[in-house]
């Protein structure tokens, strides 16, 4: 007993509160702040590079639509590709926040399993559909979202933390949680590591953002986002418990093998302008090498 006195005893109700009958989250509140404040922050950065707002309104449909259906497909298929793949009930469930009982009979549950992994992927095919439609350059589309991404991710993982899930491994340090929910052992909270890291990481985004404006359409701020946000995944990973069985004889887990790719690809984008420019990047890259 005076030992767990010298942790953090973490167990907050899972709701937030009441509107009428309907229960609101925590989890579900941090999803809807996290977006709402970048909606805010790429309306206000549209508006900055004067780009109609008629461009803007449809940007957050296809964000939400492209980041739900991604982080859920790719949590299925990364981590539970044997359960969701192994019939046809179980591909619906995959689609649908369902699940099928034993009796035949079926319940909502809402979406247990989402992938960061996943809904990147899913944000940057959404994002190729609506440049499509908009016709703005793609890579300004990017650069744009991503400034504003760590805001979303921070709140994402402040939401994991409410709901005590994705702990971390046991650890005697100061400052560990001992998750009420899960049993009694202090563990680091690798959830508030990547909400702090990704907080401090839209600071430096837009302190980018503000000594060189003009970069945005160059590739270099989504480059810089997903480069630091893996790079923080990576590292924080060692701290955090398995989420699968089949992670455990892995040397790296797989939220770590996912990111190593999507790190190449962000310094990709920072530092090699001339693949940049065969990739339809716009020419203000010219304008930042005149100003260096």
């Amino acid at each position: 007993m005076i030992s767990e006195l010298l942790y953090i005893l973490w167990n907050p109700n899972l709701v937030a509160f009441h509107l009428g009958p309907m229960s609101i989250r925590w989890y579900s509140l941090c999803w809807l702040l996290g977006l709402a404040s970048a909606y805010f922050i790429v309306k206000r950065l549209y508006k900055e590079q004067k780009i109609k707002p008629e461009l803007f309104d449809p940007l957050f449909i296809y964000c939400f639509v492209g980041i739900l259906i991604g982080a859920r497909l790719g949590h299925c298929l990364f981590y539970e590709p044997d359960y969701f793949l192994s019939s046809g009930k179980h591909i619906v469930e995959m689609i649908l926040p369902i699940h099928f009982m034993e009796d035949g009979s079926w319940k909502f549950i809402g979406y247990k399993g989402l992938a960061s992994h996943g809904g990147t992927i899913g944000l940057i095919i959404a994002l190729w559909f609506y440049v499509r439609r908009t016709k703005i350059n793609i890579w300004r589309v990017l650069d744009n979202v991503a400034i504003a991404t760590p805001v979303t991710a921070c709140f994402i993982r402040l939401g994991n933390l409410m709901n005590s899930e994705i702990i971390g491994k046991a650890t005697d340090v100061p400052w560990a949680f001992i998750f009420e929910r899960v049993d009694m052992t202090p563990r680091h909270p690798g959830q508030l590591y990547e909400a702090i890291a990704y907080a401090i990481f839209f600071v430096i985004g837009w302190y980018f953002y503000r000594k060189k404006p003009q970069r945005v359409g160059t590739g270099f701020f989504f480059g810089l986002c997903i480069t630091l946000i893996f790079t923080a995944r990576f590292f924080i990973e060692f701290t955090k418990d398995i989420q699968e069985e089949f992670e455990a004889s892995m040397l790296l887990n797989m939220g770590q093998l996912l990111s190593i790719p999507f790190i190449i690809v962000g310094l990709l984008c920072i530092f090699n302008r001339k693949l940049m420019e065969r990739l339809g990047t716009e020419k203000q890259i010219s304008k930042d090498k005149k100003s260096e």
